[in-house]
């Protein structure tokens, strides 16, 4: 069918899988994989909407990497020897991917000849613990595909128009994602992203049930929590706790269980005193919102 000028732009998204046959010596952990998941987006505009739509990629990437507290680089890559598309069509995509670069405020570095054969594009590497750059997030501009499937929109002239194409991944592969997060953190993550967000310790069997009412309190505050009933000593549960890097260990003894309280000790070894499981709640909920502050609106 037709589409309009009105219609545009269009965006279509998935979590798609792929497939690369790597070859062994070069894979790498997470982080270098034969099959992976990468978040794939897919936006059809006008030529006049393209600077509006990078901008706008920009601005997402830049929202998801503080949420992460990422260190990055950007590169702008230009047109290879070998392409498609004419030479007007290079400069105006270019030009519209240093511009939106330019007005984000951000320093990068240009990859001349670096760019795809179908289009430019500016790629976020990602500094790991080891200060090693790892791709994920990508803008490329494509003038190969609305070629080759023929596709148009009718403008504001009646005359009808190739769309400009523009793919786009944030998180890109989820497993070089993940890989690098794990590393950037080594392991420690922030309180509103960890897997488990506090283990409850009793001392004794005598305090299991307390500690079990605990787990619930906790989970009806949407707080990720276990238990840890193991016929194990305090320390044994305090030292395992610490090497998985949980931030809260709640501690439960008989002083606790008859006074409804917990005894919060942190991962850095810090220890917070008995409390109202009340309080400790709201503890962890403030220090979620405190790291999350830019998100805060979403989160409370």
């Amino acid at each position: 069918r037709l589409h309009s000028y009105r219609d545009l732009p269009v965006r279509y998204f998935e979590l798609g899988t792929v497939d690369r046959h790597e070859k062994s010596g070069v894979l790498h952990g997470l982080t270098r994989v034969r099959e992976f998941t990468q978040d794939d987006a897919h936006i059809l505009c006008t030529p006049q909407q393209l600077g509006d739509e990078i901008t706008a990629i920009i601005d997402f990437v830049k929202d998801v990497m503080s949420v992460f507290d990422f260190d990055f680089t950007v590169e702008l890559s230009t047109r290879p020897e070998k392409s498609i598309g004419d030479d007007l069509s290079w400069e105006r995509a270019t030009s519209a991917l240093r511009r939106a670069l330019e007005q984000s405020n951000f320093s990068y570095e240009v990859n001349e000849g670096d760019g795809a054969f179908y289009g430019p594009k500016i790629d976020f590497k990602l500094k790991d613990c080891l200060k090693r750059s790892w791709q994920c997030a990508t803008i490329q501009c494509d003038f190969a595909l609305p070629e080759r499937f023929d596709l148009t929109y009718i403008g504001e002239d009646g005359a009808k128009h190739r769309p400009v194409m523009l793919h786009r991944v944030i998180l890109g592969s989820l497993e070089r994602f993940l890989g690098v997060l794990i590393e950037h953190y080594a392991g420690a993550f922030p309180v509103w992203l960890c897997p488990v967000q506090a283990m409850v310790l009793p001392i004794t069997e005598q305090q299991h049930e307390f500690s079990t009412s605990v787990v619930s309190a906790l989970h009806k505050a949407n707080i990720r929590a276990h238990i840890d009933l193991r016929n194990e000593s305090l320390n044994f549960k305090i030292r395992e706790a610490q090497l998985q890097k949980i931030p809260y260990m709640l501690i439960v003894g008989a002083r606790e269980a008859e006074q409804q309280h917990v005894s919060p000790r942190l991962r850095d070894g810090q220890n917070l005193g008995s409390m109202p499981l009340g309080n400790c709640i709201r503890h962890i909920r403030e220090t979620c919102a405190t790291e999350l502050k830019h998100l805060a609106p979403y989160h409370t």
